[in-house]
């Protein structure tokens, strides 16, 4: 008895590796623009190249936009029962106003979580986010939002925690 072709297990393996290789991005071996480690986005959002209209594509490009100026490193380790410190300095009119997150959702101050602000200039503002001391619970994913009413940048860090053992 002879086996149509719909039903051999071969068949199938092949059309579906081959569904996966066409879905695969060979380019260089190079990871995807704005990815990270494990698929995590993570720096500025990638800027939008097509525009509905001349008023939106000048929305976008105000001069007075928020932009993220200086940043921590992107991937930070820290020691547990240390202090862990964020950087962000961002500029735009009117001055931006910067939001913390991490992992998606905003942070909001505790006794071990501050965040101190300086404005400088006419729209510059710097922030630096502190969470002393440190434990297991702070690794995580964290993000700088700077938005004013003509632009919104974001900048991502990861931070992990080394195990010291003395």
């Amino acid at each position: 008895m002879k086996v149509p072709w719909r039903a051999c297990w071969w068949w199938w393996t092949v059309v579906v590796l081959l569904v996966l290789l066409a879905s695969l991005d060979l380019t260089e071996g190079k990871r995807a623009k704005g990815r990270g480690k494990k698929g995590r986005k993570y720096g500025s959002r990638s800027s939008i190249t097509k525009y509905k209209s001349e008023a939106s594509a000048a929305y976008y490009n105000h001069n007075g936009g928020a932009k993220i100026t200086t940043w921590s490193h992107f991937e930070s380790e820290y020691v547990l029962g240390r202090k862990i410190v964020f950087m962000c300095k961002a500029m735009g009119s009117p001055r931006p106003v910067i939001t913390w997150f991490k992992d998606g959702i905003e942070l909001y101050a505790h006794s071990f979580f501050q965040v101190h602000e300086w404005k400088e200039g006419d729209g510059d503002i710097k922030s630096k986010m502190e969470i002393d001391p440190a434990t297991q619970m702070d690794a995580g994913y964290y993000e700088c939002q700077a938005d004013n009413k003509y632009a919104v940048d974001v900048k991502g860090f990861s931070a992990d925690y080394l195990l010291q053992f003395e």
